[in-house]
């Protein structure tokens, strides 16, 4: 489905006017988006009936009775929520999102399932993130640093995940993954896997048949002083043999 155009609605706080794409008023700074579309996971506008990405519409999140985890960038403590059945946690500060890893496999599952009875969407976004200075953060479960991850290696969408526990991603990285994902982006991820494991068969294959190739042509040097030794040996014998 194409993307929506950005409508202008009004600040519910200052009547101010802003567009739809913007988290926050320009003039009293008040909070305009949250994490609702149940389809996309982009932001929305409060009080947009329609996500202005996918067009899907617009349904308020659910409390989820999770257990309550630090932001791993703020600190503060996250809002466990429900959207589109998947249980998440949410910072109202950063508007990043905390996904363990059944919920995360679920969401992938389900939005491949949707390309492939919807056919491909457009292109997928890979452009750098918002935040661009490289800064581990702790899994908000157990306080250890997360690895940062390449998603799919050619999402160009870079992710902090904790194996164990789940995935935390910021603004607007959920949804640029599911963009990613609509557009084809996992089947195209495993055929350059399946080509990386066949190149590398090959390589092995070939370096096994040079090495056996040397070895044959060791063996066969060694065989063939072996027999004129034995050779040299009888005709010694055969010359004593007569003197004698």
């Amino acid at each position: 489905m194409p993307l929506m155009h950005a409508e202008t609605l009004h600040c519910p706080n200052c009547g101010a006017a802003s567009s739809t794409e913007a988290s926050l008023c320009a003039f009293c700074e008040s909070r305009l988006a949250t994490v609702a579309c149940p389809s996309c996971f982009g932001m929305m506008f409060i009080g947009s009936k329609h996500c202005p990405r996918c067009g899907a519409a617009a349904v308020a999140p659910e409390s989820a009775s999770v257990e309550a985890r630090p932001c791993p960038r703020c600190r503060m403590e996250m809002n466990s929520i429900v959207i589109g059945a998947a249980p998440l946690s949410e910072c109202s500060r950063c508007e990043g999102l905390w996904v363990d890893v059944r919920a995360f496999e679920k969401i992938c599952a389900d939005r491949e399932q949707q390309s492939a009875v919807l056919g491909t969407a457009a292109p997928a976004s890979t452009g750098a993130g918002e935040i661009s200075k490289v800064k581990y953060v702790p899994c908000p479960q157990c306080s250890q640093l997360m690895n940062r991850m390449n998603f799919a290696r050619c999402s160009g969408v870079i992710v902090d995940v904790c194996k164990n526990h789940g995935t935390w991603f910021d603004r607007e990285e959920l949804s640029r993954i599911i963009e990613f994902i609509r557009a084809g982006g996992l089947n195209a991820s495993r055929a350059k896997e399946k080509l990386a494991i066949a190149e590398e068969r090959e390589q092995l294959r070939q370096e096994r048949l040079a090495l056996d190739m040397r070895q044959s042509s060791i063996l066969g040097v060694e065989g063939h002083e072996d027999h004129r030794a034995t050779g040299i040996a009888s005709a010694r014998g055969l010359l004593k043999f007569l003197l004698d």
